[in-house]
């Protein structure tokens, strides 16, 4: 087809001249047609902002401007003044015997996925949230892999926040975690909420500066990781990032780093109430999304945060009645013959393991996990079962207790599923600490579980329909304090054959249509990963209680975002928001 047999006839020229502008829908294509300063001009007319008819808007020296949100556009090109409007497409004119003809279907400047990865790239430098709603919508139905999308934002987020790794980076890692387990519209969902909260922790930030690796690499990784925690030790963190950068430019393989990092990270107690180690396997779990290949982009990003963390034995609970900081020194120290003694055997869970965790008693819970050390735990074993005893005092927190306190709770499971997802990736014998420091957090939280609130009974009719279970879930959600309800329905949905699946599925879509903090994201994350590695179904009903009760606590919110994603998914469609729905 040759160029001239794509133009259709729209109007006479007298007819636009006489009235200045029109509006034609040609091939189901709605233009707006424009005759200013003695030329034709063709636009969409819908405002790529927010869909208002651009006919209605007015034009004064070569700027169209929409009425609605007061966007601007240079006519001739459709180029936007206002970056938060996107640009306007234009249509090719030929005037033929006195009439309009117009190319209705002009070919493409971009193709989707490159237009809407540059709009992605404009959301993200000037924290633009409904361009990153379009954009996430925009690239996914483009047939983008999530793992594209997810790389532009953890590497946007790495460079451009000066203080490093942070709760948006770690929002966006949480969500890829999950995209499995939510349904299609929601996987666009789960990556514009990570990809808002990473834009939103850079916003007015300036950016990281490198430091160079050494330019070596005759340096054992055996030194090189005694360097890196020397120089975390005193708070140097440039020196630090030289060390780190050094390892990876000379080739330390994932375990290798995540080594590096958990050692530098358990060197002292519960770095920064635990976020500093959750930080660190959020940033690998992100490198197994996008590709280890981008590790000296992402894993310097956390350098600053190690070095500069509070210290848990500098806090008096750590200290005073008991010093818990001194107990554990004793242990550690004592750690390698611990080790020795286990090295040759295979150890089993003890019954009542989990309640012995949860004791009053921290000499009781040190010398649980001293005893299954030299009985041949792994780190990996241990720390499992640290976890769950962590998801347990989320599940009977008492809700008696101040709201902050669910935050105590949280930190101490997030970091407990941390070590355990750590340990999975690398032997490091110093990940002990880790799972030590988390089981005696899991004994300074045990008064938000006075009086403990009871996991549910089962379910008095095993018989009824889950469906019913799961939609009085949802429902709770609504409903401000709804905590204990929504435990309830968790687990009798669950006991009447529900399917695990779908219930994740749910409380997924429930977590994402709300203007849902940090800690709730990484609550479920942490919840749904821990109940993927369980066979028992009570320590996975336990685990989606903990998930439920604490959505229900935070929830409802306003739910800015999602009215945001809406607009921005209706817009997509090509839906006339400004409209009222029949």
């Amino acid at each position: 087809m040759s160029s001239t047999d794509r133009f259709r006839e729209v109007v006479s020229l007298s007819d636009l001249r006489r009235e200045g502008r029109l509006q034609r829908t040609v091939d189901g294509r709605a233009l707006a047609l424009f005759h200013h300063e003695d030329e034709i001009r063709v636009v969409d007319n819908r405002c790529p902002h927010m869909g208002f008819p651009l006919s209605k808007g007015s034009v004064e020296d070569g700027v169209l401007t929409c009425h609605w949100h007061h966007a601007r556009f240079e006519l001739s090109c459709g180029d936007t003044f206002d970056p938060w409007a996107d640009d306007v497409q234009t249509f090719p004119v030929e005037v033929r015997d006195g009439t309009v003809f117009v190319d209705p279907h002009p070919d493409p400047d971009d193709p989707p996925a490159v237009h809407w990865a540059s709009r992605l790239e404009d959301g993200l430098e000037q924290n633009l949230r409904l361009v990153v709603a379009k954009s996430a919508v925009g690239l996914v139905d483009a047939d983008v892999p999530a793992e594209a999308i997810l790389e532009r934002g953890v590497l946007f987020g790495s460079r451009y926040r000066e203080s490093g790794w942070g709760p948006g980076l770690t929002i966006l890692a949480a969500m890829a975690n999950v995209l499995s387990d939510l349904g299609a519209d929601d996987r666009k969902r789960a990556l514009y909420q990570g990809l808002v909260h990473v834009a939103g922790d850079c916003a007015d930030e300036p950016p990281r500066f490198d430091q160079d690796p050494f330019d070596t690499d005759d340096v054992s990784l055996d030194r090189l990781e005694t360097w890196f925690r020397e120089n975390v030790e005193v708070r140097d963190a440039d020196g630090a990032e030289r060390v780190l950068r050094t390892a990876i430019a000379n080739g330390a393989d994932d375990a290798q780093v995540a080594t590096m990092l958990a050692a530098a990270a358990t060197d002292h107690r519960y770095l920064n109430t635990g976020h500093t180690l959750d930080f660190i396997n959020k940033a690998c779990e992100a490198l197994d999304h996008v590709g280890w290949d981008h590790a000296d982009a992402v894993l310097p990003s956390l350098v600053r945060d190690l070095a500069t963390a509070d210290r848990a034995e500098e806090r008096s609970s750590w200290r005073q009645p008991i010093d818990l900081a001194a107990m554990l020194d004793a242990t550690f120290s004592d750690l390698d013959s611990l080790v020795a003694e286990g090295s040759e055997l295979h150890w089993s869970v003890p019954e009542d393991f989990t309640q012995t965790l949860l004791a009053e008693d921290p000499e009781v819970v040190v010398s649980a996990l001293e005893d299954a050390v030299r009985a041949g735990a792994t780190v990996e074993e241990l720390a499992r079962e640290v976890a769950f005893a962590a998801a347990t005092r989320v599940a009977q927190f008492a809700t008696v207790n101040e709201f902050s306190d669910w935050n105590t709770v949280h930190h101490t499971f997030t970091y407990a599923n941390a070590v355990h997802q750590l340990a999975r990736r690398t032997e490091s014998r110093e990940l002990y600490r880790g799972v030590f420091d988390a089981a005696i957090n899991v004994y300074l939280d045990r008064f938000l579980n006075t009086p403990p609130a009871p996991i549910p009974d089962a379910a008095p009719d095993a018989d009824a329909d889950p469906q019913s279970h799961l939609d009085a879930l949802v429902e709770s959600f609504d409903v401000e304090g709804s905590v204990d309800e929504a435990g309830r329905r968790a687990a009798h949905y669950l006991d009447c054959g529900g399917d695990v699946a779908r219930l994740r599925e749910r409380l997924g879509e429930a977590l994402l249509r709300e203007d849902a903090g940090f800690h709730t994201y990484q609550a479920l994350e942490a919840g749904f990963t821990q109940a993927s590695l369980r066979e028992d179904p009570d320590e996975v009903r336990t685990l989606l209680v903990a998930v439920a009760r604490y959505l229900g606590a935070h929830f409802p919110t306003r739910r800015e975002r999602e009215q945001t994603f809406t607009i921005a998914s209706r817009l997509h469609r090509g839906e006339k928001i400004h409209e009222a729905a029949e």
